[in-house]
């Protein structure tokens, strides 16, 4: 990193000898960055994908830099607590988030939010997308395929249920897109996480689940649940016999969840750029894509920049199917 000094210089008028102030020299902050542990605020609780993707990372990347990084688990209120915390912290570079789709949802979800997604962050790079994926219970005999269920759907429209881990939720918007362009009318029954809705669909009280396919995953390999599609436009490298959904017939589909890491918006460029090129380079190393793989997640890799983009893209887009939709979390 090329660190900029600037030399004082002046001399006494009108006195025979010159008196030279002493240099003087300002260096920026990010000159000796980390000087000291950084904070990696984590605004879900432990145990999920984008916990496991934190911790790897932040042992990986604390080694490189000479700091540790410190995991923070702030949930509630789908991600804001935490942002709302991040968003208020000073930008030195000694604290950052690991976050998911929700900075692009939770603004037209949310009437009332605490702090702007786009203005109150620098973003760092997207890491990784981890997809969700549409399953049923393999007990089910007339439901092996998205064929299957759209003829079902549209055989008793709003009759048949989907769940999934909570409203508002990657997983719940995925389910919207599927009626949207299905042209169908499942209803969406929301729980508070995994665990239960797929309790309940391995009970019958529900037909079909949309998850994170982290947490599905195991089910299907034990098969106790059947996997029927991927939502992302690439099929996953942890399950590539899944189809995704345009694959299955449903044309134009694809909710791709990411996981991106943002700094205060005041955070100096070269420290953001800094980062990015550290977690980049980590995340090409063996063992990082090998853990990686086990949560079912897709390296991304992006630069700041491409992340700047990607968030305001996926803004716009998400800002039209939940207004389209009528979500609401307030």
């Amino acid at each position: 990193m090329n660190v900029k000094r600037r030399f004082l210089t002046a001399a006494a008028a009108g006195l025979c000898l010159s008196a030279v102030m002493p240099a003087a020299h300002a260096q920026a902050p990010e000159a000796n960055w980390p000087s000291k542990p950084i904070r990696w605020i984590v605004p879900f609780p432990p145990g999920g994908a984008m916990d496991a993707i934190a911790r790897t990372l932040g042992e990986k990347a604390g080694r490189t830099l000479g700091q540790p990084f410190v995991i923070e688990n702030r949930p509630g209120a789908g991600g804001n607590i935490g942002a709302d915390f991040v968003a208020k912290q000073p930008g030195d570079g000694y604290t950052l988030m690991i976050t998911s789709i929700g900075m692009a949802t939770n603004k037209p979800l949310y009437r009332k939010l605490s702090y702007d997604p786009i203005k109150d962050f620098a973003p760092v790079g997207v890491l990784a997308v981890v997809p969700n994926i549409l399953v049923t219970n393999s007990t089910q005999p007339n439901v092996k395929s998205v064929a299957d269920v759209v003829a079902a759907a549209k055989a008793s429209p709003g009759k048949l249920t989907y769940a999934s881990a909570g409203n508002g939720t990657s997983i719940h918007l995925a389910g919207e897109v599927f009626n949207s362009l299905a042209g169908v009318d499942i209803l969406h029954i929301p729980y508070k996480g995994s665990g239960p809705a797929v309790s309940d669909l391995l009970g019958g009280q529900v037909n079909y689940m949309f998850d994170s396919i982290t947490s599905a995953r195991p089910h299907i390999q034990s098969g106790k649940l059947r996997a029927l599609a991927v939502t992302t436009a690439k099929r996953s490298s942890s399950m590539p016999d899944v189809p995704t959904m345009e694959e299955a017939g449903i044309k134009g589909y694809e909710v791709s969840p990411w996981f991106a890491v943002f700094m205060p918006a005041s955070t100096p460029p070269a420290i953001v750029k800094k980062l990015n090129q550290v977690f980049v380079a980590e995340m090409k190393q063996p063992d990082v894509l090998e853990r990686f793989k086990a949560i079912g997640a897709e390296v991304v890799g992006s630069t700041p920049e491409e992340a700047a983009r990607h968030l305001q893209a996926e803004s716009v887009r998400w800002t039209k199917v939940i207004t389209e939709r009528n979500i609401s979390m307030d």
